[in-house]
Formats: structure tokens, sequence, C-alpha cells
């Protein structure tokens, strides 16, 4: 008799454990097989969520390696249903131990069977029947709805195996718990108005820590560092030529040109603008002044650093609207940087974080699981980045959007404004441009891998880095499986994620659009590769960039507020700091944008690269995401190496402080 030992591990899925009667065979590829066995432990209680149970069986069949099992379970007992992480098979004799990733649901009284790494493009799975079965079932469960006018489709209906694992549920409650308990220190320091900038600088010392924002706030250097290496790094573009609706003239900024015209600076790529045009007519909230939609015009000095020299707050030139300088008063310098920064703060939270991410990635995610096998190795490369993606927005778009919610009590444009950003935003997405990083770049005129122009720009650069890792990391992998483009367009399962994804939202369809498809086909390992790194881009390094430094940014309200009380100034009269004071939000406010964005800014799970579920066991693919891991550590060493020689660092991207998933 032959011995094996059989570990199982039960997912951390909510009801994932079973009482059922589960029965395994062992297969070879020779066309043993053993005896039916039951896996069972006597006085145990055995496959309990998120535990490996290890049991041995007896066989006279000896199969040196076990290429193949099938599971079979019943529906006995109060909790039958089971999900199966993982079962790894060792035939004591041989020595020789073979790992079946399970990764999903076991249906009752069925057979099924799962091969060694459980990794096979659809037109080679032994057992096509099974496999198409299986996505059948999910294409149920995965349905698509657009479920408000405009959004990006969503699932109809959440899905059970979406929601958080235990861990990762408690961890949040406990930070949310934390937080809302410092409600209780506004009885310290009370409601109401602040009095000065130094009452409001002192909270810092009293509930939270100091965010990086607050130092030299008021600094054109930190506006200008803003527009590259904060929140919103994707609005700034190098400036071509002035549009005609800007009233910056010659004279105006001739003495923050470094000596240069402006037709000069333009020639030697150092006036960039951005306009946040994609705000005018957005609703305001009522009671709130007309949301503003500025222009800014910014210049990189002797130094390399961006400074602002121009900033109109409407779209319109007109005597009403006057351009703003760096030589006007200073209160009244700071006060239309902050209006500025008011809109570019409510672009970043309706189109650059929730609409560009959370909601495109659920649509890709739901494509995903709609079209792919959960043994086709592309899903096994999409699904660590695709991790908690649909459970953070079932929970947080009706906290975000609703009435009462937070954007309607923290933005000027409140929810209804909100949701008509993302969108308008949304719906000029592209993944061959927005999501492929270096072409984004290039279409803004930012593209530069040698410093030559912006040379402060570190998230680009690191982005850069990044991006192009990721992408040697899929174009390896997508090589691997498809080693000619026949396999591709043989493949039933990437062919309809491609479709599902381009065709519009009216024909049941994603709507997302440059998938990079030829005559609406994926044809070569290049479009398959640019797609699935658009993917896993977005999810980790575009999605940390302009999620975490929330902190650091909208901390210290001033900085970079999400409202302010009053209207936009229309001249340039004196103001002072009283005035800045009284058109910040009032305490309870400000402590709630505070509760909001620690949390935002919590990471909480894995870092890139790091899964917290391992999908990919077929040892050549291994090999490749080693590779990949040691290209992430050098470019963390590259940043740290960059970073000793600054005086303020960027530090938001190292690899290390990148989660594999959009996951909060």
């Amino acid at each position: 008799m032959v011995t094996y030992e059989i570990k199982v591990k039960t997912g951390d899925v909510q009801g994932a454990g079973t009482d059922a009667n589960v029965e395994i065979v062992l297969l070879g590829s020779s066309g043993k097989q053993t005896q039916s066995a039951t896996l069972d432990n006597r006085f145990r209680n055995d496959f309990e969520r998120c535990r490996t149970d290890v049991f041995t069986i007896k066989d006279k069949t000896d199969i040196p390696e076990v290429t193949e099992i099938k599971l079979r379970r019943d529906k006995a007992g109060s909790f039958s249903d089971w999900f199966v992480e993982k079962i790894q098979v060792t035939n004591w004799k041989s020595g020789y131990t073979s790992v079946f990733p399970i990764l999903r649901w076991i249906r009752p009284d069925v057979d099924l069977y799962f091969g060694r790494y459980d990794a096979s493009l659809p037109q080679f799975d032994p057992r096509p029947e099974q496999r198409r079965a299986e996505l059948y079932e999910k294409r149920q469960l995965y349905e698509y709805e657009e479920k408000r006018p405009g959004f990006p489709v969503q699932v109809k209906n959440f899905p059970e195996d979406e929601d958080f694992s235990f861990s990762h549920k408690f961890d949040l409650l406990k930070k949310t718990l934390t937080l809302k308990a410092g409600k209780a220190w506004e009885m310290i320091f009370g409601d109401g108005p602040w009095q000065t900038l130094d009452d409001l600088k002192d909270i810092y010392s009293k509930i939270f820590e100091e965010p990086k924002g607050m130092q030299g706030w008021e600094s054109d250097i930190s506006f200008g560092w803003q527009r590259l290496n904060g929140l919103n790094p994707n609005m700034i573009r190098l400036c071509t030529h002035l549009p005609d609706k800007f009233g910056v003239t010659e004279e105006m900024v001739k003495p923050f040109l470094g000596g240069l015209t402006i037709s000069q600076a333009i020639r030697d790529k150092r006036l960039f603008l951005t306009d946040l045009e994609t705000l005018n007519g957005i609703s305001c909230k009522k009671g709130h002044h007309c949301s503003v939609a500025p222009i800014g015009l910014f210049f990189v000095d002797v130094r390399g650093q961006l400074m602002p020299v121009a900033i109109q707050l409407f779209q319109q030139k007109g005597p009403d609207n006057p351009v703003f300088l760096p030589s006007d008063p200073p209160y009244t310098w700071s006060m239309a940087k902050m209006w500025f920064n008011v809109g570019d703060s409510n672009l970043h939270q309706t189109i650059a974080h929730l609409g560009c991410t959370h909601l495109i990635l659920e649509s890709e995610c739901v494509a995903a699981n709609r079209c792919l096998s959960p043994s086709h190795p592309m899903f096994k490369l999409l699904a660590p980045h695709l991790l908690y993606i649909i459970a953070v927005n079932d929970g947080g778009l009706e906290v975000l959007l609703e009435p009462e919610g937070i954007f309607n009590t923290l933005t000027v444009i409140g929810s209804k404004g909100s949701a008509e950003l993302i969108a308008k935003g949304t719906s000029s997405w592209r993944m061959d441009v927005e999501g492929t990083y270096p072409e984004f770049l290039k279409h803004r005129g930012l593209y530069c891998k040698d410093g030559k122009i912006l040379q402060t720009f570190y998230q680009r650069d690191d982005s850069l880095d990044l991006y192009e890792a990721i992408h040697s990391y899929v174009s390896n992998y997508v090589t691997l499986y498809y080693d000619t483009n026949d396999k591709i367009i043989e493949d039933d399962e990437i062919q309809k994620f491609g479709r599902e994804l381009s065709i519009p939202k009216s024909e049941g369809g994603c709507g997302i659009l440059g998938v990079p498809l030829k005559d609406g086909k994926f044809s070569s390992t290049d479009q398959v590769a640019l797609a699935f790194t658009s993917v896993i881009f977005t999810s980790s390094v575009v999605h940390a960039a302009i999620n975490f430094p929330q902190y650091d940014t909208y901390g210290f309200p001033p900085n970079y507020p999400t409202k302010l009380k009053g209207k936009p100034p229309i001249d340039k009269r004196p103001l002072k700091e009283e005035d800045v004071v009284k058109a910040l939000v009032d305490k309870s406010t400000a402590l709630e944008v505070l509760i909001f964005v620690s949390i935002l800014s919590e990471r909480v799970t894995n870092a890139l690269g790091d899964f917290e579920v391992d999908y990919i066991y077929d040892p050549p693919a291994v090999e490749i995401v080693k590779e990949f891991r040691q290209n992430l550590k050098n470019i963390s060493s590259k940043i740290r190496d960059r970073n000793k020689k600054l005086v303020r660092k960027y530090d938001y991207l190292l690899p290390e402080e990148i989660p594999n998933s959009t996951s909060i």
C-alpha cells in the first residue's frame, strides 16, 4: 500500500468552511487512479475557514506524480458550502509533491477535476465541459449594470465571493471606530470657526499627526510641487501656446520667467499649463458659490522647481475674472491658490480617484470574472490585483454619494456635482492613453527619461519605472502561455474578455475606449500585454499615487481645501490672514476631513508582488514572478538613493508601500 499525504487549505471568505462529506480521487498521467477516499480526521472539525487540514490515505495504486485530482462533496451538515484555496498531495514513496490551486467553491454532488497547477488555455483544457459549466454559472453571478447614469458599469448584485476576508474587515472596522472616537475631541477644542491659522495648527499637537503639507503650505514651491507630486498630477501638460480664454499677457508674467519671453519659455519647454476646464458647468452644492474652473500657468526656474506664475479662476477672461500673480498682495495670492486647489481637489476625488481607478477597475473585474475561467493563466495573473475592488465600491459608493454622504458634506460641488464629474471624466478615459502611462505622458508632452523636462517630477519618474517593471512582468507571462499568436486567436475566453471590455454599455459591455484590439480581436502578445498591464498598473501604482498621500495633502485644510466659504476673489484687493481663516471650513467639518483621509491613507493589504493569495504555481510562471519581485526591489533601492539627496522626498511609490490592488 502506498501512503499519500493530502493537505487541504480552506479559503478565507465568508462561509468557506463546510460540514459536508468530502471524497478525493488521485490520478496520474498514465491513466492510473486511486480508489475514492473520504477525507476525515476523527474527533476533529475539518475544513474550517482559513485552516489547513492534513489527511493520510493508503491505496494499492502507486502514482509517483499525481497530475490530477477529483473532488466531490455532498450536502450533509448545516453548512455544506465549501470554498477551497488549494490542495497539496505528496506520495510518501516517491517523495513528489503536487500542488492544485482550487480557489473556488466546490459544487455539491458533482465530480470536479483539477489539474496540477490548474493553469491552461481553454483550447487545451482536458475537461472543457466542466470549464464551460463553471463559466456559465459565473456569468449569471457577475452581470453588468449601469447603476448611475453615465457611470462605468458595475456588478448588478454583490457576489459573496467578493466580500472582505474576516481579517481585512476587522482591520477596517477597528481603524474607523478608533478615529470616530476622536470625535470626542470636539468637546476639547470646540466647534465653530477657527480664530487664527495657529489655532488650526494647534490641533496637531493634541490629536492628529502633523501632515507633511502643513509645512510651507503657502509657498509657491509647495503649490508647484502639488501639480507634480501631489494627489492629482495628471492635469499638468507642456504649454505649447496660451489659450485665448486665458487673460495672461507678456507684461504680466515677465518678472517671473527668468528673463525669458513667453515664446522663449515655450521653446525651451519650461512653461506648463493646468486647465481645469472639466469643472465648467458642473452643479454646485446649494448655498455655496458656483465651483471655480481655474487655469494655471507654471514655469520651471533655474533651480528646476516648478513655480506658479499666473492663475485665472474661471474659464473666460474678463474684468471680474482677473489673472492673479505672485506679485499680488500675499494673502490675495494665497486665496487664489486655495481656490485653485478647491477645483483640483474636487477633480481628484471624483475623476482621478473614484472614477478612473475604482469604477473602471470594477468594470474590468466583472469582465474578467465573466469571461475568464479561474483556470485561465491570465485570470490568475489579474486576480491578486482585483482583490476587494467590488467590496470596496459596494460599501463605499453610497457613503460617498448619497445626499448626506461625504462628498455632499466635504466638497463644494456636493453629491450631484460629484456624480456629474464622474460621468464626464470616465466617459473619455482610454485604456491606450490614460491607462497606458507612457502614452499618457506623451499625450501631455511630459514623457522624459533623461530629466530634461520637469526634473522634480518624481511621481512620473517612479511611475515610469514601475510601469516598465509591470509591463515586462506581464509580457514575459503572456509569452509563456501564448508562444504563438495563433494561440491568442484560438482562445475564445481571452477574445470574449476583449470584446466585453470594448463593446458599448448599451450593447451589454463595459464601453471602455481604446482597448488594444485589431478588428475587434486580440491578435498579438503585445496587445494582450498592454491591456493586462493597464489593469495591474491602474489598480496598484495609479491608485497608490492618488490615494495614499491624502492625509499629508488634505490633512491641513488651507493646503488643499475641498471647499471654501464665501465667493472666489474677483479683484486684487489686499486680503488679511483673517480673510483666509474665515474662508476655511469649521472645526467639525475639518475633523470629518481628517477622519476620512486618515482611513483612506491606511495601507491594509500586502505590497505589490507579495500576493495575499497565491494563484500562480506553474514553475516557469513562478520564476517570472520572482524576477518581477527582484525588479521591484531594484526600483525601491533607486528611489531610496534618490531621496537621500532630496530635502523634500517623494516616497509614496516605494514598491513596498504600494498595495497589489485598490483595496481601500
